[in-house]
């Protein structure tokens, strides 16, 4: 499949205690995760792209259209814009019914094959046997599948999200995430996703930007920038690497996948998939602990022969963060200082990194 064009998009803005300044080319297929603490720009960003607030001085290109050019003084308002937008509340009309809803972001659209994205769009989001109830009535995981079928159905070239988790629970964020893992293999619509969650960016995004008081400090490939050591102390207790694994099998018996990855064979407590199913863990830097040799008698299920690449501090004097090179897979262990110096740890020194079954995270 040929690579569609990139989102371009450049600002400079200033406000009362804030400043912006970014230039960005982000992939034009995919998820990519706008990612950062509280006030660091993400939603700023997101409604300027939006066009909800206008800015001099800015650009914005997608999938080959200009949305803005301030230098060619060109503006092209939010309504005009091929864009769909899923706020942190639903928003939904409270005096239509679900399909009420559908019906206006489906009429607004004009699409000749309406009620084919329409059927596409309800089987993609579980939500077919919500259509005749009130919103009123929906929880608010149902409510915000319904905002984002919404979205789909106005037919965008680009899907904007902003934190459309941070509203919901536990519970109903578990329930949201495998649909938007679904729009993500099955539709070609790139998405920008808004979110202060590691675990949510790990999950669904394939490109992080990773923003700070107004600053890109990092934009690239998911995997290899969380892996990045100069970025461990920004991201604290949430440092840690994505691995991607094959299942070969499923131990019944145990409740345990067996994944070939990069690194050798890992074990993880998880559903059974069928083998060849491809499955991406998440792997925090403090769930891996460090020996010079493979212990004999461990409960520790997974041991990856290694080798140290670099060291990093970490955001408290006690400890460090050590990259290790698992079989051309980066893998980041946060241990302490007294433990580098008692195992010598040093580049290109060989040792074997340790993880719990328990403590791996499925993603997708």
């Amino acid at each position: 499949m040929s690579q569609l064009p990139p989102i371009r998009a450049s600002f400079d803005i200033h406000r009362a205690g804030f400043a912006m300044q970014v230039k960005l080319e982000l992939p034009g297929r995919g998820v990519t995760a706008l990612f950062g603490h509280s006030g660091s720009g993400k939603t700023t960003l997101l409604r300027a792209i939006a066009g909800l607030d206008r800015h001099p001085g800015a650009h914005v290109e997608v999938n080959g259209q200009t949305w803005q050019d301030s230098a060619g003084k060109q503006f092209v308002p939010t309504h005009r814009r091929s864009l769909g937008y899923v706020f942190q509340e639903a928003s939904l009309f409270a005096h239509l019914s679900v399909r009420g809803n559908l019906d206006f972001a489906r009429t607004r659209a004009g699409a000749p094959d309406g009620a084919k994205v329409m059927a596409h769009a309800l089987a993609l989001l579980g939500i077919e046997h919500l259509l005749e109830r009130r919103t009123t009535a929906l929880s608010g995981g149902e409510r915000q599948r319904v905002a984002i079928a919404r979205a789909l159905l106005t037919g965008p070239q680009l899907l904007l999200m902003d934190e459309p988790l941070a509203s919901l629970d536990g519970k109903r964020k578990e329930e949201v995430l495998p649909y938007l893992e679904r729009i993500h293999e099955e539709l070609a619509i790139p998405m920008l996703y808004v979110s202060h969650s590691a675990e949510e960016v790990a999950r669904l995004a394939d490109h992080v930007v990773l923003l700070d008081a107004g600053q890109v400090i990092a934009s690239g490939n998911a995997a290899e920038t969380l892996a990045r050591l100069d970025l461990a102390m920004s991201l604290a207790d949430d440092a840690g690497v994505l691995v991607d694994g094959v299942v070969d099998s499923f131990d019944a018996h145990y409740s345990l996948l067996h994944l070939h990855a990069a690194g050798g064979m890992i074990r993880v407590a998880a559903k059974a998939l069928p083998a060849s199913a491809r499955l991406r863990l998440r792997i925090l830097a403090r769930d891996v602990s460090l020996a010079l040799s493979p212990p004999a008698d461990s409960s520790i299920l997974n041991q990856l022969r290694v080798t140290v690449v670099a060291e990093w501090p970490a955001n408290d004097a006690a400890h460090v963060i050590i990259k290790l090179d698992a079989g051309g897979t980066a893998l980041l262990a946060c241990i302490t200082r007294r433990s580098r110096d008692h195992l010598y740890l040093e580049p290109g020194k060989t040792v074997w990194a340790q993880v719990k079954a328990a403590a791996l995270l499925p993603m997708r």
